[in-house]
């Protein structure tokens, strides 16, 4: 599997990095659009056990399939292998079929910039504010990247989304994992207990 080098970054304002990356000759790639997506496993969970998961996601102009897997929260701890299919649903229903089960559906909106051979996304997640992504070829392009953007790399998170969650919210990354729905609905009473003061 392939490594993504990705780094997040939160609290940022999406007006203010729009304005960066124009400076820079950054291209918007595709406008903030909404995606959705279904995370599978076997019963037994034995992908979980691994920190792995396979995700089918609808990013609008094109749907993909993942096989994805924490090794660990470092730049270089994720591992990654896609290919684009053709349906949402069929996909959903052929993992179905192979003994699969979708334990979450997620929903997104998602703005894609590129500037040279990066990738930059504004990422907004149902119940915390909109954070930014970066992806590049290798840690030294990714950090320069990051300076660019006035960002400090010491804030950088990596990983999936579950770090994004627990630093809003008292929450375990299994808990995150466990949520059966992230959907753009009012906040769930019994996560806005767990809301961190001061995040």
């Amino acid at each position: 599997m392939q490594t993504e080098i990705e780094a997040k970054f939160l609290g940022i304002k999406p007006e203010n990095t729009r304005t960066i990356l124009q400076k820079l000759g950054g291209k918007l790639v595709h406008p903030e659009h909404l995606m959705k997506r279904r995370v599978f496993d076997f019963p037994d969970k034995t992908l979980q056990k691994t920190g792995a998961w396979v995700r089918v996601r609808d990013e609008g102009e094109k749907v993909t399939l993942s096989l994805k897997q924490l090794i660990n929260r470092t730049l270089h701890g994720t591992k990654e292998l896609t290919i684009e299919v053709s349906d949402f649903e069929t996909t959903c229903d052929f993992l179905a079929r192979l003994g699969l089960r979708s334990h979450a559906y997620q929903e997104t909106k998602r703005e894609t910039w590129t500037l040279e051979d990066c990738e930059i996304t504004i990422d907004t997640w149902p119940w915390i504010p909109t954070f930014l992504e970066l992806e590049a070829p290798s840690e030294e392009k990714i950090k320069n990247l990051a300076e660019k953007l006035n960002l400090k790399w010491k804030d950088a998170l990596h990983g999936s989304v579950e770090t994004a969650y627990q630093a809003y919210y008292d929450v375990t990354e299994k808990e995150v994992v466990g949520w059966e729905k992230i959907i753009f609905e009012p906040i769930p009473d019994w996560l806005e207990k767990k809301r961190r003061v001061n995040p």
